[in-house]
């Protein structure tokens, strides 16, 4: 395959994955802020201010009011993070491989670019934003059922998977790092606070119930996130796939960096998991090397497989944590 083919097909799913998860994340936190109490100690303070600083665009802290923040990542072309910049540039991506991937999912990409730009989506978003918000899970759902059942499990389908996962991994991450911060053990109410919505920022309160027998306080919710494979958005699970996915495009992965790379990370990921990691400031260092090592893997990637080309039309944002 052609490094410029891989290449479009890997941003591709990035950028439709962090559309996904900034909609699902402002949508968490705009229905955590209707419902929640301000008088609340224990109740949910996964703010407005956090979410620019997830996107890497408040790195002072400042605070933020509700209705900038969301128009601002939801519908300001200008700003790369936003929910309608990501989509567009998934749009200008997958139009550039329409010959690999299947006619539906270029069909279900368009479309939803096109909708994103009708009318007045800013009273729209005034007026209904769960409805926006829905829109686009529903819109990344369907284009990732329609990657399984329509395109061809070949080296194209690895590449557009491997930067959907490694983009669903680097944004939990990100979510985690802001919304559970170093605590002081007074502070133990609001950070469980923040791991609820969190929770709810990514989706996962139901599986989580599931799988852990306890209320979602700061740790468990934490290490759910982080160590459990049988959630699909944990970032073990997102470690695994993209492991998977790069195993399947190289020729000759026993002697690839970020197969290499990838296998010492998962292994890294289960060690940590079966070990006693005392309170969230443990596993906030597991944070930062897991994040650390990702960024490595994305670049050992471009160098191996995109001749070391950068992302195509967006700078890559970072948290500062």
């Amino acid at each position: 395959m052609l490094a410029r083919i891989a290449h479009e097909l890997f941003w591709l799913g990035r950028n439709l994955v962090r559309a996904e998860h900034t909609a699902r994340m402002l949508d968490g936190v705009f229905q955590a802020d209707v419902q929640g109490r301000p008088d609340d100690p224990a109740g949910v303070t996964l703010g407005w201010g956090s979410i620019l600083a997830i996107m890497g665009a408040n790195p002072e802290g400042l605070p933020a009011r509700r209705d900038d923040v969301l128009e601002r990542l939801t519908l300001d072309a200008d700003d790369p993070a936003s929910v309608v910049s990501c989509v567009a540039r998934g749009r200008e991506g997958a139009r550039t491989v329409r010959d690999v991937i299947s006619a539906e999912m270029w069909e279900a990409v368009n479309t939803t670019n096109l909708t994103l730009l009708e009318g007045d989506l800013s009273a729209r978003l005034r007026t209904g934003p769960y409805s926006f918000y829905q829109y686009v899970k529903e819109r990344s759902a369907l284009f990732w059922g329609l990657t399984r059942r329509t395109m061809l499990r070949d080296d194209a389908s690895a590449f557009l998977i491997a930067g959907g996962r490694i983009e669903a991994a680097d944004m939990v991450l990100r979510m985690l790092r802001v919304a559970l911060p170093v605590a002081d053990a007074d502070d133990t109410a609001a950070r469980d606070g923040q791991a609820l919505a969190l929770l709810q920022a990514v989706g996962g309160f139901q599986a989580f119930r599931r799988a852990v027998p306890g209320p979602p306080n700061a740790q468990p919710v934490a290490r759910f996130l982080l160590f459990e494979r049988a959630y699909p958005d944990s970032v073990a699970a997102s470690v695994e796939s993209l492991l998977q996915s790069i195993e399947q495009a190289d020729l000759n992965p026993r002697n690839s960096e970020p197969v290499l790379r990838l296998t010492r990370l998962g292994a890294d990921l289960e060690f940590r998991r079966r070990s006693e990691i005392a309170g969230v400031g443990g596993l906030h260092g597991t944070f930062e090397f897991i994040q650390s090592e990702l960024a490595q893997v994305d670049q050992d990637i471009a160098e191996r497989y995109f001749a070391g080309a950068a992302a195509p039309g967006v700078v890559a944002t970072h948290v500062n944590a």
